[in-house]
């Protein structure tokens, strides 16, 4: 059993991860960051929680750039090929369940 304190969690560096769980090749970990990430492409997929502040989301459709602001409680689903990048609006801190080994 754990209990984990979203809003204590505040690593050295952006985008450091605190592993919650992994279950059956999936894994649940916690984000803090306040700088973007990368675009890229998950090989399964993904669902992104904004527990705390306010993330742009930026995501290709059709190959189309297009984007969303992600406000705490909202949730991000990435199917398999989207391509995509988190751009946090100040500090914030995500929870990612994804395929383990997901970049």
């Amino acid at each position: 059993m754990k209990i984990i304190r979203s809003k204590k969690f505040k690593p050295d560096q952006a985008w450091a991860a605190l592993d919650i769980a992994s279950m059956n090749g999936i894994t649940t970990r916690l984000h803090w960051t306040d700088k973007p990430y990368k675009w890229h492409i998950n090989e399964g997929e993904e669902v992104f929680v904004v527990l705390d502040g306010q993330v742009e989301m930026r995501f290709k459709d059709k190959g189309t750039e297009k984007s969303t602001l992600l406000e705490t409680g909202d949730i991000f689903y990435a199917s398999i090929g989207t391509e995509h990048v988190a751009h946090p609006q100040g500090e914030a801190r995500v929870l990612v369940i994804e395929s383990e080994g997901s970049i």
